[in-house]
């Protein structure tokens, strides 16, 4: 019981997932939301929110660009996509207090949550297979 309670603890202090990063922003909670993808990503299609810095330019970027004082929560493309990971520990080295949004903008997007791209807001529907669909 109590490696359980130690790991899923651990785990929660650096993972969240997209309802609880859309509920702290909803909620004027300070922290700041990166997404880590490329450029090309970025303007497709992001999490309205966020900011873009790429994972592989946080090491030449962050401090300059991101407030210290804040939490930081990165996203990548999806579960099945560890850019996220990766900028987690570049912020982490950087000493960051960090979390990764597991299910990345995936998730953010299926669950209906608000995106943009570099045209502005687009229309989102719930996907009925990750969140509830209110009528």
């Amino acid at each position: 019981m109590t490696d359980a309670l130690a790991y899923f603890t651990a785990k929660l202090e650096h993972e969240t997932d997209a309802s609880d990063v859309y509920d702290a922003q909803r909620a004027d909670e300070p922290f700041t939301l990166v997404d880590v993808r490329s450029a090309e990503a970025w303007a497709q299609g992001h999490a309205v929110g966020g900011v873009h810095l790429p994972h592989r330019e946080i090491a030449a970027r962050a401090a300059d660009e991101i407030d210290r004082s804040l939490d930081v929560v990165v996203y990548c493309w999806s579960p099945g996509c560890n850019g996220g990971t990766r900028a987690a520990i570049e912020f982490a080295k950087l000493g960051y207090r960090v979390r990764e949004m597991i299910g990345g903008f995936e998730y953010w997007a299926r669950e209906g949550y608000p995106v943009a791209n570099a045209h502005g807001p687009l229309p989102r529907l719930s996907d009925p297979l990750v969140a509830l669909v209110r009528s």
